[in-house]
């Protein structure tokens, strides 16, 4: 058999469950090269971000090297600059150490997921907090925390309400959860501050439709909304943000049925945390592919038209016919992507025939709070403490690496007998990282 390159792009759940597909297929098939690219080298078990702002869980407990999951693959940890999907090549950044590189390919799967989406407010995205990163989440537990230490001696009431203010906007999976970690998390700090109340303290969930976790069922979404209340978040649903400074929260009420009337409120705040929708990457919005949504628009064998050698999968992938977008972009449905897409690359190499996707949706879950969920399988609806247990025992047996799961469940159960740690890391986002511009590029055959 003709040697064969396998490239495939992105480190998430898609990209890197589909590397340790193909790996299992071609284990002892030396003509068979499996490249892995990803912008970084470990795999985030993004789930858990939400557990990192109100430190259940220590930040290394949730990353997994990508070189201890896949063994076969070769991994480069670079930014994709530009496909050809005419030549066949991938290229690759360069940095201030090195010159780019061009990588060939015989079979290309594209899971490079999606960027946080600020629907074009500049000022919003310029001030706000996102929870997409590792980074993300270890900045906005510093901004709690800092906003704490600052209202502690602040004698200025209106300044001090301004600094206890927190705003999350959108209300799903991300939202919810990371505005119920956050509260709680409040709710159990301010017993260290002598001067700080918890009716100084204030969360709010903004939500631009009329319900907060969309897609569950209608009891559902309200038990959690009426849980997170009584938690003490205030729920703004119909409410779109429309501008944040950094110091004023501008929100838009949005037209019911019932009523036309708009108007605008402000809440005065310094902190506000997006998590209101996401979009594709910039390679794959300014790439040669047909798209829909932003997003590449694939077959039902996962198929890029045209180009059966490539596959799109996860976040930036959708398929031609709107009845099969059925299912909400969550991991599950990415690791169903990834073992078809492996699956059919081995098929085409042995010249078999292919499967077309097929997917029986497994059912969701969301926390709420400390020790409260929901969650719906197989039709049965499950609300508070076992909903929140069915949650984490799922989400513990995804876990790939058995050392991270075994740290993972120390890190829950010494929650649960100790007092919240509110130490600052030592840590700072930052978003100055450059890349050097080059002319020529290395080729990897």
């Amino acid at each position: 058999m003709t040697k064969k390159r396998i490239l495939v792009l992105g480190g998430g759940f898609a990209g890197v469950d589909c590397t340790r597909k193909l790996e299992n297929y071609f284990e002892s098939n030396s003509d068979i090269e499996i490249t892995l690219v990803s912008d970084d080298n470990f795999l985030l078990f993004t789930p858990m971000l939400p557990q990192i702002v109100a430190g259940t869980v220590t930040p290394r407990h949730i990353v997994m090297p990508l070189r201890a999951l896949c063994k076969k693959a070769r991994i480069y940890e670079s930014v994709v600059r530009d496909i050809d999907p005419i030549q066949q090549h991938v290229t690759l950044e360069g940095t201030p150490e090195k010159i780019g590189i061009r990588i060939h390919y015989d079979y290309l799967v594209i899971a490079l997921g999606s960027k946080t989406n600020f629907f074009g407010l500049n000022n919003v995205e310029r001030n706000s907090f996102t929870m997409k990163t590792l980074a993300d989440a270890i900045s906005l537990r510093n901004r709690i925390i800092d906003m704490l230490e600052q209202a502690e001696n602040e004698k200025n009431s209106k300044i001090k309400e301004r600094l206890l203010t927190f705003v999350i906007v959108g209300g799903g999976f991300a939202g919810v959860e990371t505005a119920g970690e956050i509260n709680d998390f409040l709710n159990e700090a301010i017993s260290y501050y002598h001067n700080i109340k918890l009716v100084d303290v204030q969360v709010i969930l903004v939500e631009a439709v009329g319900t907060i976790l969309q897609g569950f069922n209608e009891s559902l979404s309200k038990y959690a909304h009426n849980k997170l209340e009584k938690n003490g978040i205030k729920i703004l649903l119909q409410h779109a943000v429309t501008s944040f400074d950094g110091k004023n929260v501008t929100i838009k009420k949005l037209p019911s049925t019932s009523s036309n009337v708009k108007h605008e409120v402000t809440i005065d705040s310094h902190t506000l945390v997006w998590t209101a929708g996401v979009t594709p990457v910039e390679i794959i919005q300014n790439s040669a592919f047909k798209l829909k949504n932003g997003k590449i628009i694939v077959n039902e064998f996962l198929e890029i038209p045209n180009h059966p050698e490539i596959f799109a999968i996860g976040d930036c992938s959708q398929f031609d016919r709107e009845d099969v977008n059925k299912f909400p972009p969550t991991a599950q449905l990415a690791e169903a992507h990834a073992k078809l897409a492996a699956y059919n690359i081995k098929q085409s190499i042995e010249s078999k025939e292919k499967k077309k996707f097929v997917y029986k949706w497994k059912g969701q879950s969301a926390i709420i709070g400390k020790h409260y969920g929901i969650a719906e399988s197989m039709g049965i609806k499950i609300t508070g403490f076992w909903a929140w247990v069915l949650w984490r025992n799922y989400y513990l047996n995804k876990m790939p690496n058995i050392e991270k799961r075994i740290r993972v469940w120390l890190d829950w159960n010494i929650d649960l007998f100790s007092r919240v740690d509110i130490s600052r890391y030592g840590f700072k986002r930052d978003t100055s990282k450059e890349y050097r511009e080059l002319d020529e590029v290395d080729d990897v055959w």
